[in-house]
């Protein structure tokens, strides 16, 4: 809960588009004059990437390659080299583009925000304007945008912008995950925010995810003050993770490299629950070595490789998730082929069938890397749609001497989840996923955003499904989808039989809190009265009826 005045986002001055050709003697120095401003953008981004961590270090570095891809820039080389100014080339090659990226749908229309934010800086470079972006308030603020770039998002600073609401994205979009890990509280696809000025005292509710203009000055200071209420129970928890009545429930950590295990490290955590191994592949025009790989592999597994013998009562676990690209992360060295449809084409597990090495290399790395720091970690694969998916990739990774598992991502795999338990020793629901593919409505659809709520029945009773076969085979079931961040979904998962929940480091503290207010008993009455409902609202209030 937050209660601070609007700032709104620095845009790019309208710049006036020239309509003449330039000189063809002038032509190559224009050309030069691009190139230089592009590679300055991806620069910045670049040194940005690598001083930040998890989710915002790895899209600042996809939106850097994306600042140097080779098909936009060429289309602009080629608006140039016919006589186009480079502002022109630069504005026509990303509209092209934007326009192929809407078209595609699905994740690649996600791109859609980072090339028209690219566009935006390359221009302020070639034009000496300063870069567009968040402007510093000199006071706690609440950001209003129509829209933000997940690299504006990732320069945050959680003291000074306490709040972020924008009128486009998805609840699992890149800007929403992003504020989350920083610990922004943020509400998307909100309608009406274009008349909210600069300076307007709002009060925005992250929990409930709502915004209300100028409140009464009291009712607003009482809500944040109860607020701060919660917020003491959330420091004050230290873990493990238990139910009020003592049932274990593993508290977990999404983190992407090193830097970032570190940081969960120093919250309750119990260990990772999705190592997201991307970021060493991103970037890239080589695969990285074994060694390379094992390198930062073993940041992460050294973070949690003393955890058993402080105030934790089990070894922790960490949970490695091979590489997860393809759809709109490619990589350069993988030979993606062209696609109508990426979000449902090779992507996963599915890049292995091409790249045999990509996965092999990978499982090599992890399990050096668990040698050298003396851990035992779990791995698991990404997008697998069937038992003989699962079976295979088992045995792969057993080969190594390591633990398999699969993500539930698809709903056959839901579907089947008991035939794909005969083969791996854990699943882990990708709740982001599950309801882009259950309800058939892109992630990041502001449009959409009421579909893709992780609250839809329709999801909640795919996760117990394979819960439930989890209990069966007495295997544990995972979420590490951004669901398991909402405190009050948390304790309804609980519900429903997961048996860990894995969430940005920033989460921990209020889930580990809201479960350890409530039993086993309301968890599963609460799972019980949301499975009952017909809308993601319904759902929400008919948990919220049970556990309180």
């Amino acid at each position: 809960m937050q209660y601070a005045p609007v700032i709104r986002v620095s845009r790019l001055p309208e710049i006036e588009v020239p309509t003449g050709d330039i000189a063809e003697a002038d032509r190559s120095a224009e050309a030069a004059r691009f190139g230089a401003a592009a590679t300055a953008v991806a620069t910045r981004l670049r040194d940005r990437a690598a001083h930040a961590t998890g989710a915002a270090s790895e899209v600042l570095a996809a939106t850097a390659t994306l600042a140097q891809d080779r098909a936009w820039l060429g289309a602009a080389d080629k608006r140039i080299a016919a006589g186009a100014p480079a502002v022109r080339a630069v504005t026509e090659a990303v509209d092209q583009f934007v326009e192929l990226f809407t078209q595609l749908g699905g994740l690649m229309a996600e791109r859609v925000t980072d090339l028209r934010d690219i566009r935006d800086r390359v221009i302020a470079e070639l034009s000496g304007l300063p870069e567009p972006g968040v402007p510093v308030p000199d006071v706690p603020s609440i950001l209003c945008a129509e829209d933000l770039a997940p690299a504006d998002t990732a320069g945050l600073d959680p003291q000074l912008v306490v709040g972020l609401v924008t009128t486009l994205g998805g609840p699992t979009s890149h800007t929403a995950i992003i504020a989350r890990q920083l610990g922004i509280p943020c509400v998307v696809a909100v309608s009406g925010l274009g008349s909210v000025l600069a300076g307007a005292m709002v009060l925005l509710d992250g929990t409930a995810g709502t915004v209300t203009t100028d409140p009464d000055p009291s009712v607003a200071a009482a809500a944040v003050a109860a607020a701060q209420r919660d917020a003491l129970a959330v420091r004050q928890w230290t873990g493990p993770g238990a139910t009020a009545d003592g049932h274990a429930v593993a508290i977990l950590a999404n983190v992407q490299d090193g830097a970032a295990a570190r940081t969960a490290r120093e919250t309750p955590a119990e260990g990772v629950g999705l190592f997201r191994t991307e970021l060493c592949f991103l970037n890239r025009d080589t695969e990285p070595t074994v060694e390379e790989q094992a390198a930062i592999y073993g940041e992460v597994l050294e973070a949690f490789a003393g955890a058993a013998a402080d105030a934790r009562s089990k070894k922790a676990k960490v949970v490695v998730r091979t590489l997860d690209a393809g759809s709109d992360k490619p990589l350069k060295f993988a030979g993606h082929p062209e696609e109508a449809n990426p979000a449902l084409g090779v992507r996963g597990i599915r890049i292995a069938e091409g790249n045999p090495g990509l996965l092999e290399h990978q499982l090599a790395a992890v399990a050096a890397a668990a040698k050298a720091t003396g851990t035992e970690p779990w791995v698991m694969a990404p997008m697998i749609a069937t038992a003989a998916e699962a079976k295979s990739f088992a045995a792969k990774v057993r080969s190594h001497g390591l633990t398999p598992g699969v993500m539930i991502e698809v709903p056959a795999a839901a579907l089947l989840a008991d035939k794909i338990l005969e083969h791996v020793d854990f699943l882990s629901i990708g709740t982001n996923d599950l309801a882009q593919y259950t309800m058939a409505a892109d992630r990041m659809s502001a449009d959409l955003a009421a579909l893709t709520d992780p609250w839809q029945p329709a999801v909640l009773a795919l996760v117990g499904l394979a819960a439930r076969a989890g209990a069966a085979a007495g295997k544990p079931v995972g979420v590490c989808g951004e669901a398991a961040a909402d405190p009050l979904l948390a304790a309804v998962l609980v519900g429903l039989g997961v048996t860990s929940l894995s969430m940005a480091p920033a989460a921990i503290g209020a889930v580990g809190a809201r479960v350890a207010q409530v039993t086993l008993q309301q968890c599963r009455a609460a799972a019980e009265a949301v499975l009952d409902t017909a809308s993601a609202a319904e759902a929400r209030g008919a948990a919220q009826a049970a556990l309180t």
